[in-house]
């Protein structure tokens, strides 16, 4: 043998070797995209009807929002209705009943004196929002 036949056999030995490794490496690849392929199937089997279910559950809750804000506007009609009628009250009634409070204390107090009754007096003083001590007497030795 040659060196050239020797050269050629070594060349064809290393291209079978090459050749051997990647028919392994496409088979596993081939193996890698089917398993890839399933789990794809799978899980577009599994996400349809989870978005079917997330769909109902936005369009439930867009429902119940639409409700709750036609109650928030209601009572918020209701609250300003009730702040004009306490205002109405307010003015309506208010200013007559405080005369007619202070009629009735002018009136007790009047009849009060006329029975020579003298009012409490007071035990202390105030001086600007403060309570003074009224005067303290001295004991005078006799």
């Amino acid at each position: 043998m040659t060196g050239g036949e020797v050269a050629g056999i070594l060349v064809a030995v290393f291209w079978a070797i090459l050749v051997s490794f990647l028919a392994v490496v496409l088979v596993r690849l081939a193996q890698t995209l089917k398993a890839t392929t399933k789990l794809v199937a799978d899980v577009t089997e599994q996400a349809v009807p989870l978005l079917s279910d997330a769909s109902a559950t936005v369009r439930s809750a867009q429902t119940q929002l639409d409700r709750v804000d036609a109650i928030a506007s209601d009572v918020q009609e209701v609250t300003s209705n009730a702040s004009a009628l306490s205002s109405t009250v307010a003015s309506t009634f208010g200013g007559p009943l405080v005369k007619v409070a202070a009629f009735g204390y002018g009136v007790r107090k009047a009849l009060g004196r006329g029975r020579d009754e003298a009012p409490p007096a007071p035990s202390r003083r105030t001086v600007v929002g403060r309570t003074v001590p009224g005067a303290r007497r001295r004991k005078q030795k006799g």
